[in-house]
């Protein structure tokens, strides 16, 4: 049997065996080795020299030498003490790293399912939290008079707001006054001069598809419901989808900002805050749902209807939110606190499909399933105007920023413009037979009117003529917002596209 070195794996000329683990050494190797670091290489003991035991074997009887220089035969055999010396090293060093590596590995991957596993618990505690519905022996002192505080700083997450009315008190009307005041003094100013940003209907003409982003929301239910663009920030847009997510995305960057989840139905209605970084949404759920976009928090949740939540408009205050819902009510809520202000019946038309204020904010416009659109006066909460004109549901209505027009279209594929100081339809825009749309809206100067249908169609104002069309939608078109300045364009569809559009 034929002894190997446990260093060198080569057969020593002069063998010895460690007592403590039983190995064989090359006599000099194993010297060398306990000289350098007094331990066995095998198992880590101490060890010395006197401690090897000789092993007495027959003489190996080597070949002549190539050459008869003994210096040059010392030196090389010096050399390749060294080297079977480093290898093993290098061999246990290897090993014992391939150990640490193998256990670190273990610990991340154990580390990474419990952090996965406490942010589920964490998600849906704070979803539990935020669906608890009020607890039936706990009332208000004077619902009428008192908001209901926001108590989320408090308990880690959203409490449900209770329906009652907290009503609409001098205070908040004289708020409304006084920034309908401002905003209407700020309108005078600008007069009938076209800011000098303002893209010309000639370059309006040769825009062009510049994106198509397919990718905000989830592919298994297809669709992007609705749509909106950061007005202080129009690098932002905010859109709604059939997955009940809600999702904004920068297009400089081309990167989703934030996924905002907690609607348990489809998200419908969506509305970015003109100033602050906070979007407002709602749902078939019969909730509305207020969101802190940085952190991805939710802030509030409004419910003023029992019924699916079919319109959304923001006053110009910022503090305040419109909604319109099937049970026939519209109702106008407390973003801040989550308090429902006041809630008005109009019972006699059918449900609300859409809502949006007027840019003074003191009165808004509704639509109906009855081809009705109705104007309310909201300090006396009282219907001040009727439109008739539509055959169908209206399905969109847009005020201009100058106060005086306003769009409403209907399941009759046509566009109606309606002049608010004679309170009459001056113009109609008569599409093809079918043409369904989704969405209008005017741009901050007034100047362009878009239509999101099957395609996208743009109109210059005053002559009502149309300048563009854009058609690379492969679904219906549910959202479309212009820019600052209408520099862009931006459309959603229910093909899951987010398509911007510019020169």
């Amino acid at each position: 049997m034929a002894l190997s070195c446990a260093i060198s794996n080569e057969v020593p000329e002069q063998p010895v065996v460690s007592p403590v683990s039983g190995s064989v050494f090359e006599r000099r190797l194993i010297e060398k080795y306990i000289n350098e670091n007094g331990i066995d290489p095998t198992n880590g003991k101490e060890l010395t020299v006197d401690q090897l035991i000789e092993i007495k074997v027959n003489a190996v009887v080597k070949p002549p030498s190539a050459t008869s220089i003994p210096a040059i035969l010392k030196t090389l055999q010096d050399e390749w003490d060294a080297v079977m010396l480093h290898s093993f090293t290098q061999r246990q060093q290897l090993q014992t790293a391939r150990q640490e590596l193998s256990h670190a590995l273990y610990q991340h991957d154990a580390a990474c399912r419990v952090i996965s596993r406490l942010t589920k618990e964490v998600t849906a505690a704070r979803e539990a939290l935020a669906t608890l519905k009020p607890q039936a022996g706990i009332m208000t002192p004077n619902p009428t008079t008192i908001p209901q505080p926001a108590i989320a700083a408090e308990a880690g997450g959203v409490a449900d707001q209770p329906t009652e009315q907290a009503g609409m008190t001098a205070d908040i009307i004289q708020k409304l006054q006084d920034k309908a005041t401002i905003l209407t003094q700020e309108r005078k100013k600008r007069g009938r001069t076209v800011p000098e940003e303002l893209v010309s209907s000639e370059s309006l003409r040769s825009f062009k598809t510049l994106a198509s982003h397919p990718g905000l929301h989830s592919a298994g239910i297809p669709g992007i419901l609705s749509l909106d663009v950061h007005a202080a920030d129009t690098s932002k847009i905010l859109t709604g989808g059939n997955d009940r997510n809600a999702t904004v995305f920068n297009k400089d960057t081309e990167q989703i900002v934030a996924i905002l989840k907690g609607h348990t139905k489809k998200v419908t209605r969506v509305i970015y805050h003109p100033e602050e970084d906070i979007v407002i949404t709602a749902s078939p759920d019969c909730t509305i749902r207020v969101w802190d976009v940085p952190h991805s928090q939710l802030m509030q949740v409004l419910r003023a209807h029992d019924t699916p939540i079919t319109g959304l408009s923001i006053h110009p205050t910022g503090d305040y939110v419109l909604s319109t819902s099937t049970d026939q009510h519209w109702a106008f809520s407390d973003i801040r606190t989550g308090s429902l202000l006041t809630k008005v019946a109009d019972e006699s038309s059918g449900p609300l499909t859409t809502t949006q204020f007027h840019p003074d904010g003191l009165i808004f416009g509704t639509g109906t399933t009855d081809s009705l659109v109705k104007i309310w006066d909201l300090k006396e909460q009282s219907n001040v105007a009727n439109f008739q004109g539509h055959s169908g549901p209206i399905t969109a209505i847009s005020f201009s920023e100058n106060g005086y027009y306003l769009a409403t279209a209907a399941d009759d594929a046509c566009v109606k413009l309606w002049d608010l100081r004679k309170l009459k339809n001056f113009k109609t825009l008569q599409l093809d037979e079918g043409y369904e749309i989704k969405d209008l809206c005017f741009d901050q100067s007034g100047t362009y009117l878009a239509v999101a249908s099957a395609d996208v169609k743009i109109f210059l104002c005053k002559q009502w003529q149309e300048l563009k069309s854009f058609n690379d939608h492969t679904a219906l078109a549910t959202g479309v917002r212009f820019g600052k300045h209408a520099q862009f364009i931006v459309s959603a569809s229910m093909d899951r596209t987010l398509k911007i559009y510019g020169l």
